[in-house]
């Protein structure tokens, strides 16, 4: 079987790796697209995959076209995005809400204060959106793109994200009859991330948590829903170190006698505080503390791969720590991740899926909840997830008085991590059964599906409403509802710095007219007022 897998980036096939193995193992052929470029190893990942496995390579995906088409359809998906968010499962998800009506045309944040109590009113709104979105025509470098990859199964991450190009992708597939799957890549792209905006002919999910999100908040048919357990985990379950403790504590600058805390850095939202700097206060504390097994445990530091710049120039040495390790993308790094989780006493941090790696080895994982972090927690839905399903993975201590109490009650008992939550939420089917061949089997199986009608039936009416909303592009009288509070920022920003250089060349040209410079000069305060004006009255605008 051709199989053509499409990723927003080559980082994405990282949790995939395991069954790009297995498929082409079995004589699958695939080709990995990726639809731009990232720095965390990607590229070096599908480099060792291709040289490694005949079966599989890969390349850059076009994107669709930056026409008048894409614009518009940019702006629906956004504002269907925005009405999803007033679902009420995200009520206490209030940054989630922020972030997505920051992106929102101002004409979805309105429409959304009219519509999202009333779900009956919403999903009405949402449908007729959804037509409006499905009348825009498909993107003929895509087609061609399909067509010359001769595919015969179409697979998808993340699909959800936000301005790519995927959900074109799925449609040009189901136009040529070409089954299509969505594979969730990570355990918060259900309830965080956009909306399914099409239904594949399957989805692949981790478990029950993430079937009911893809029914309950994508409005997916349960019948297309496939439970098969977190394959990009597998590779963690029934592993040894690679080597011995007092080894591993060499290589990491660690002392082999004492016990380890290993803080694990998070991916944090856009906008958070330097979690560097919150550390190096946690460690303080940690030193200050009148409780001896966590005043005199040495801390292994591991910098998420997306925030390392803020690592630069701090020094924990001085307060009996380290910073090790690096993204763990190849052979080596991943043993290093491995054996710190393993060679660890507790583990620490914020919000992150190492947390999942530590329950995995049987570690204590705990959560540190401070106001400066917690809209990374409780501002969304998945980390609650973590605190209840199957009894909870981690322990949440609010403030670092708790935080530290809980460690210290951890080191102490030197209990293991709790496998309960390990089941439910990686491996449904039982914990010795791993999930990759599951993954693959229903891959393979989908050789016999018949692909979902594909064809987009847009009546004439719902064809010439996208088309006058595309000509609203280039209507600057329309920006505050075509754009977002975002982009309205940057593009008065824009105008702002072309007008001051205007006023500057024009006092220039008059300095020989002391008149004329003075009405300039005049001018350009007033220009600067009306600046303040506009952007309070946007930020009050935006607060409401």
């Amino acid at each position: 079987m051709r199989i053509l897998f499409l990723s927003r980036h080559h980082g994405y096939f990282r949790n995939y790796e395991s069954v790009l193995r297995e498929l082409a193992a079995r004589g699958h052929t695939l080709h990995l697209a990726a639809e731009r470029d990232e720095e965390f190893g990607g590229r070096r990942l599908v480099e060792t995959l291709a040289s490694e496995c005949p079966g599989i390579t890969f390349g850059a995906a076009p994107a669709r076209a930056d026409d008048d088409w894409a614009w518009v359809a940019g702006r629906l998906r956004l504002g269907l995005d925005y009405l999803r968010y007033q679902h009420p499962i995200f009520r206490s998800a209030y940054q989630l809400r922020l972030r997505a009506r920051e992106r929102t045309p101002g004409a979805f944040v309105a429409l959304g204060r009219v519509v999202g109590a009333v779900g009956w009113l919403r999903r009405l709104v949402i449908q007729g959106l959804r037509a409006l979105e499905r009348a825009i025509p498909g993107d003929v470098e895509i087609g061609r793109y399909i067509d010359q990859q001769r595919a015969e199964l179409l697979l998808l991450t993340p699909l959800i994200d936000l301005g790519s190009s995927q959900i074109d992708y799925l449609r040009a597939a189901r136009g040529r009859g070409i089954p299509s799957a969505l594979c969730v890549w990570s355990w918060d792209h259900l309830s965080s991330k956009a909306l399914i905006r099409e239904q594949p002919d399957r989805v692949f999910v981790w478990n029950d948590i993430q079937r009911r999100e893809a029914v309950e908040l994508h409005g997916v048919d349960p019948n297309r829903v496939i439970v098969t357990g977190a394959q990009c985990f597998d590779q963690w379950f029934n592993r040894s170190p690679s080597r011995d403790r007092e080894t591993f504590c060499r290589d990491a600058g660690l002392d082999a006698s004492r016990r380890v805390i290993l803080y694990v850095c998070s991916a944090l939202f856009a906008g958070s505080p330097s979690e560097a700097e919150f550390v190096v206060e946690w460690l303080r504390r940690l030193r200050a503390s009148a409780l001896p097994e966590v005043r005199d445990a040495q801390v292994l530091v591991r910098p998420h791969p997306s925030r390392t710049a803020e690592w630069d120039g701090v020094d924990v040495t001085s307060l009996d720590a380290v910073i090790w390790g690096s993204n763990p993308v190849d052979v080596q790094a991943r043993a290093d991740y491995f054996d710190s989780l393993y060679y660890s006493d507790a583990v620490v941090g914020i919000n992150t899926s190492a947390f999942i790696e530590a329950g995995i080895v049987g570690r204590p994982v705990h959560a540190v909840v401070v106001p400066e972090f917690a809209a990374n927690q409780g501002g969304t839905v998945h980390f609650q997830y973590l605190v209840d399903v199957a009894g909870g993975l981690v322990s949440v201590g609010h403030g670092l008085d708790d935080h530290i109490r809980q460690l210290h009650a951890s080191l102490v008992s030197r209990q293991a991590g709790p496998r309960p939550f390990i089941q439910a939420f990686l491996r449904p089917h039982g914990l010795d059964v791993a999930a990759t061949p599951i993954f693959v089997e229903h891959v393979e199986a989908m050789q016999q599906l018949q692909a979902a009608d594909g064809s987009l039936r847009a009546t004439p009416v719902w064809r010439w409403v996208v088309g006058q909303l595309a000509r609203t592009r280039t209507s600057q009288r329309l920006e505050g509802l075509t754009l977002s509070w975002r982009e309205r920022e940057s593009v008065e920003h824009t105008r702002d710095e072309q007008q001051r250089k205007a006023l500057r060349r024009a006092e220039e040209r008059a300095a020989s007219d002391p008149v004329r410079l003075e009405a300039l000069r005049e001018r350009a305060m007033a220009f600067e007022q009306e600046r303040q004006r506009r952007a309070a009255r946007r930020e009050r605008t935006h607060r409401i």
